[in-house]
């Protein structure tokens, strides 16, 4: 795949080309493409670098090569044509269209009403590696206590995405709805610090956990993809031991230091869905059980979608 304008700087503060970010994103495909494989692809672009205004793109209906495999899916008075990333070669594609992050569906084509991962993203208000590193543990011992394995990656902006892989038995719309009743029980047992407001005027400073990943054509940011912002942070897999232990943050892996990180531990979630969930029904009781316990003035309200 020929990377044109190789020399252009995407990241000005840093000097990142996008030669080097088509160098770090072909380095890290045996890693990052099992994870985002037959998923619906929605590209955060930046054809002037992120220091200039971006925009994300869903839909790809012309100037794409005859090989590239796309995904028909429904939307409100028509349809979206998503790319989908299948190797090394149609990630750097999306890298060629000057794509620096790569927000997936939780599904895939071969099962789009099914999914296979469940997302809580943990979004502070402002920047607090340790309070947010706090919350992913105890919505780790949340899940344990509903039976659900959890594993955890930075979101290489503010917070962390803790995830559930399912075994793809349950639908999308009874996945969205236990992600939220899951979401309204945490924040119940830590109002103080812990919200589903959507608004940042509305948090008042506190965490914003954010299910509404769940849904029909949301997104969440792609294992190993790099985000927009100064550093060239990644969002990349961890250990909840290394969260415990206070040695990753949000924002601790970058485009120039995964590859040491890589060689080091190896793709973390390689393994991820050698233990599955399903929301059984039996999941869901134990959810409504622990809502039940909060008292109704700590409740908090629906998250509103983005």
């Amino acid at each position: 795949m020929t990377i044109t304008h190789p020399d252009k700087v995407l990241f000005p503060d840093d000097g990142i080309t996008k030669g080097e970010l088509a160098a770090y994103y072909e380095a890290i495909a045996p890693a990052m493409v099992p994870h985002i494989a037959g998923r619906p692809v929605t590209m955060e672009r930046y054809p002037s670098g992120i220091d200039k205004k971006g925009f994300w793109q869903k839909d790809v209906s012309r100037g794409f090569p005859d090989w590239l495999e796309r995904v028909e899916v429904p939307k409100k008075g028509g349809v979206v044509h998503h790319p989908l990333v299948t190797d090394a070669r149609s990630l750097l594609w999306t890298v060629n269209q000057n794509t620096i992050t790569h927000h997936v569906w939780s599904r895939r084509v071969s099962n789009l009403q099914h999914p296979d991962i469940l997302v809580f993203d943990l979004d502070p208000a402002e920047d607090s590696a340790s309070a947010v590193g706090e919350v992913a543990l105890a919505l780790r011992a949340l899940l344990k206590e509903l039976g659900l394995p959890s594993s955890v990656k930075t979101s290489g902006s503010k917070g962390f995405h803790i995830v559930v892989p399912l075994d793809g038995t349950t639908r999308m719309g009874t996945v969205a709805r236990f992600a939220n009743a899951v979401g309204t029980a945490f924040v119940a047992r830590d109002p103080d610090r812990l919200t589903q407001e959507f608004s940042k005027a509305d948090r008042g400073g506190r965490i914003l956990v954010d299910t509404g990943r769940n849904g029909y054509s949301a997104t969440f940011a792609a294992p190993y993809t790099v985000r927009a912002k100064p550093g060239a942070p990644v969002s990349a897999p961890c250990t909840w031991e290394e969260i415990e232990r206070g040695e990753v943050g949000p924002r601790t892996f970058t485009l120039k230091t995964m590859p040491a990180r890589i060689d080091a531990v190896g793709d973390l979630w390689s393994d991820i869905w050698s233990e599955c969930a399903s929301i059984t029904t039996d999941t869901q009781e134990r959810v409504k059980t622990l809502s039940s316990a909060a008292s109704p003035e700590s409740s908090a309200s629906s998250p509103r979608r983005r």
